[in-house]
Order: C-alpha cells, then structure tokens, then sequence
C-alpha cells in the first residue's frame, strides 16, 4: 500500500483512476480546483507551484511520503488557430503541460529517497492523430508524451518508472459537451461505428491501465505511451 496522488481528481478520468488505486488498497490523495469525493483531498491549481507544494506537503503530514503520482489535471479548448490569442495558448499549456512540471517536481524527493516512485501522466490520442481547432491543447499534451520519455530516462535509475496513457474516446463529461457543441464531427454514436472494439471508451479503461502502470508487476514497463483507445489509434 502507497500513498498516491491523482491530480483532477475531482471528476471523470481522474476520479474513476483515484476510485480504483483506493480500491487496490493505495492511500489516495485527490488534487483538483474543485475536490469532492471521499478521498483526501486538497484544493488546488496545479498551475500554481505555491498551491502544489502545500497541498503535496498536507498529504505527506497525513497519508505519509508520495510513491506514486497520476497527472490527470487537464483543460480542453476550440478554437480556430488563426483566431487564438496567445493567453488562450498559455492558460491551455500552463495547466496541461507545466501542471506536469510542478507536480512531478514536488513530489519526486519522496520517490527519490524511497528508491522506487511511479508516475503516469494523462495526455491524449490527439497528440497521434492531431485534432482541428485544438492546436494549443493538442502541442502540449504531444509535449507531455516526450517529457514522459525524456523523465523515464532520467529517473530509472533512481527506480521510479514514468509511463503516459493517452485516452481516446471516453465517455466524459467533457466529451458530452463537444458533442452538444457540435465539435466531434458527428455523434457518439458515428464515433463508436469508427471503433474497432465498437463501444465508447469509460473513465475505468483508463483507471484499470493506471493500476497496472503504478504496480509492482509494471516495474520493468517505462517510457511508454499506452493508448486505451479501443483500436481508433494503433
């Protein structure tokens, strides 16, 4: 039993992954602007170093040295590149990029004096297939996976693994509201008929991949991006 720490934890993908490393008997820590669940959890931005540290700091007060670390704190955007200022970028960037930064850098000293830490960070299929009007979230969720690479490289040796899963189409709440605004491309439904595995992917295929990327049995598993996509991306 570990101490883990899912950030966006507060809804969809991130809670359905802090939902199953408590159910597999971790101490589960919940960061997200807006907590709620029965887990510990701590309010905050992750785009705020001050904010992380904190909140990385009451966890090990109260569940006891980080070992494992899930980034799962995201913010989508639309918008046409021609017409995308450059705050829209940055905000886009600064949560689903630096938020990555912040957090695995506040929490590695306790993998590193322990020896063994896992770290999973949520990026995206886009960042295969690309995605139209979302250029700002499709680069820094692309940068996330070779941060993955480049940290797994680093921190092996130290015995920490880092591994990325990017989702493809999972049935979210963000997802609903891309379709009820029209920026899927069709339908749910049009996009399950495209899906090999034919079905719309759920917040627990992501939280069941986590759990094995963050167990003993994965520790020779880093460096990798392991889309759970039902085949949409290969």
């Amino acid at each position: 039993m570990r101490t883990a720490v899912v950030t966006g934890g507060g809804s969809g993908i991130g809670l359905a992954i802090a939902e199953r490393l408590s159910a597999d008997g971790h101490r589960v820590a919940v960061l997200d602007l807006k907590p709620t669940g029965d887990f510990f959890a701590r309010g905050a931005d992750v785009t705020d170093r001050a904010q992380v540290e904190t909140a990385l700091a009451d966890v090990r007060e109260h569940l006891g040295p980080i070992g494992i670390l899930v980034n799962a704190a995201g913010l989508e955007g639309y918008k046409r590149f021609a017409n995308l200022t450059f705050e829209t970028w940055q905000r886009v960037l600064d949560v689903n990029l630096n938020g990555v930064f912040h957090c695995v850098q506040a929490a590695l000293p306790d993998m590193t004096e322990a020896k063994w830490g896992r770290i999973v960070n949520i990026s995206s299929s886009s960042a295969h297939s690309g995605q139209p009007f979302m250029a700002h979230y499709v680069a820094a969720k692309s940068a996330v996976n070779g941060l993955t690479k480049s940290l797994a490289l680093e921190l092996g040796p130290l015995g920490i693994t880092v591994n990325a899963v990017p989702p493809g189409f999972i049935d979210t709440p963000m997802l609903r509201r891309s379709e009820e605004r029209k920026l899927l491309g069709g339908t749910v439904e049009d996009h399950i008929a495209r899906t090999p595995v034919r079905r719309v992917g759920r917040p627990e295929d992501i939280a069941a991949a986590c759990a094995f990327l963050v167990s003993e049995d994965a520790g020779y598993v880093t460096g990798q991006i392991i889309g759970v996509n039902g085949g949409r991306n290969t």
